[in-house]
């Protein structure tokens, strides 16, 4: 399995600390923003109601790993691939990288839960439309 996307993001000086350097929280949210326009690109929303039933891509992992700093107004590129999916999960990775350098690299692993009405979440089978796009996206 190695479904890729790219996406690019400039950094915004509320993503530094004191010292003009990016926050390592930004990465995750960076990482979480990726997921989601992989989402759009295939034509899906990590929140949307099918069935009837409200289903989401809670995380049950995520990590990042830095390399490397970046600052106010860099542009970065980062990549998204699917490392691994089973019947009710994708593993993605991504590599933020900065003028062709690898600064981070990052993990998400999400679950695809059905959101019951009283607030509760219960895993499922990825839909069937989603795992055959993702799919497709590795050919």
């Amino acid at each position: 399995m190695s479904s890729k996307f790219k996406t690019t993001r400039r950094v915004e000086f509320s993503e530094t600390d004191m010292a003009g350097i990016v926050h390592f929280s930004s990465f995750f949210r960076w990482m979480e923003e990726a997921e989601h326009e992989f989402f759009r690109f295939l034509g899906f929303s990590v929140n949307e109601v099918r069935n009837g039933e409200k289903i989401g891509w809670p995380r049950v992992k995520a990590s990042c790993e830095y390399l490397k700093p970046a600052r106010f107004e860099d542009d970065l590129e980062i990549r998204l691939t699917v490392a691994r999916k089973s019947k009710k999960t994708f593993t993605f990775e991504f590599t933020f990288s900065l003028e062709g350098e690898d600064i981070a690299r990052g993990n998400l692993k999400t679950v695809c839960c059905r959101c019951k009405p009283d607030g509760g979440i219960e895993p499922i089978p990825i839909p069937p439309e989603i795992d055959e796009k993702v799919v497709a996206q590795s050919d």
